[in-house]
């Protein structure tokens, strides 16, 4: 697995896809992992890898601070999507001249280019051309962090995570939790999820969740950002 070599266009744009679905490299918080791949990419991705530019400008917020971000910081070869082989460890042999028209896109250069050549050139060319018209529509997404308040220290805090966590859309999809105290003995629980915008809004996550009102006396919204 990995992502080739980050300071090549191919590289940010496996980064890129790889970042379509996710906010971080692992998990949903910043991590070493994430330490890891950004100190391999050598200036900021281009704005038409809206994904990996996104990612960059956040992952610069956290410089500061990158030592104290959690996790322990692995090889580069051991992050992204699996089947690209790792190029970081060693540079790659020289490719001879036989290697390079072997993997030449368009074939032969000859004037006297045969017809089976060109044919191959077209059919290679309208797989491409497929391939790019079938590449997946943006989908707008936010991170939310949620603060779910119970009504008293003698709510039952595991059985209203499991409450909300209960909760199936299409477009949703929760990550971490913690309890965060808020005095005298009440705990509250704050508890973080990816949703797709055009799907899932705040509204709709608050009918549902206080709709548990055996356990939940209100919800709020403690952090919105978009992706």
């Amino acid at each position: 697995m990995g992502f080739g070599d980050l300071k090549t266009p191919t590289g940010l744009k496996l980064l890129n896809d790889f970042l379509q679905e996710r906010s971080y490299i692992e998990g949903y918080v910043p991590s070493q992992s994430d330490i890891a791949v950004f100190d391999a990419v050598s200036s900021p991705p281009p704005s038409d890898l809206v994904h990996a530019l996104r990612w960059y400008n956040h992952m610069l917020s956290y410089q500061k601070e990158k030592t104290s971000l959690p996790g322990v910081k692995r090889p580069l070869g051991e992050y992204g999507p699996a089947g690209v082989p790792d190029s970081t460890c060693a540079a790659p042999a020289a490719a001879s001249k036989d290697d390079e028209e072997d993997f030449d896109l368009f074939g032969s250069e000859d004037e006297e280019e045969s017809a089976e050549t060109a044919r191959q050139n077209e059919e290679r060319i309208a797989a491409y051309n497929a391939k790019k018209a079938k590449k997946p529509a943006l989908i707008a997404k936010s991170s939310i962090l949620l603060d779910v308040k119970p009504w008293d220290d003698e709510t039952d805090m595991e059985k209203l995570e499991e409450c909300v966590r209960s909760i199936v859309m299409e477009g949703l999809l929760w990550g971490q939790s913690k309890l965060v105290p808020v005095g005298y003995g009440i705990r509250k629980l704050q508890i973080g999820c990816v949703v797709e915008d055009d799907k899932v809004g705040t509204d709709i996550l608050e009918e549902q969740i206080t709709a548990f009102e055996d356990f939940v006396q209100s919800m709020d919204v403690a952090a919105f950002n978009k992706i």
